[in-house]
């Protein structure tokens, strides 16, 4: 029997969602250029565009080279969920730090606060998965 949830189907399927949504964000980030936005919104936007899609193509990879190694399930599972956990964080931080005119660099009031919140748990996710994806890479050797 083929599980239907596996670590690297629900990172394919996320990644997938993730890079679509950040191909879409060049949509106001094209705006923003043409409509002489502050030059820090427009690298907001630069950003976010550019950004999402680089850990969209990670979770991709992630996702292919896991059925390859021999790392028990719940640590394949801890990869996933991380750097799942991750790219929405940063899918509602970096796009909203554009929209708000916020870095999210410290904690702060209002949207900050959510920018903060967001970059801290992308952050996080992306430090736990690509420990735990070393860990699993390691144990192959």
């Amino acid at each position: 029997m083929i599980a239907l949830f596996t670590p690297a189907k629900c990172l394919l399927l996320h990644g997938a969602i993730i890079l679509l949504f950040g191909l879409m964000l060049g949509a106001p980030y094209a705006k923003a250029i043409k409509g002489h936005a502050p030059a820090h919104i427009v690298n907001s936007w630069r950003v976010a565009h550019a950004s999402l899609p680089m850990g969209a193509l990670m979770m991709l990879v992630f996702a292919l080279a896991l059925p390859h190694l021999a790392a028990a399930a719940w640590l394949n599972w801890v990869i996933a969920g991380s750097l799942i956990m991750s790219g929405y964080g940063f899918c509602i931080a970096l796009p909203l730090a554009a929209m708000k005119g916020e870095r999210g660099l410290q904690s702060s009031a209002g949207w900050g606060q959510v920018v903060y919140v967001g970059n801290i748990v992308g952050a996080a996710g992306s430090l736990v998965s690509s420990a735990g994806f070393l860990v699993a890479v390691g144990l192959g050797f």
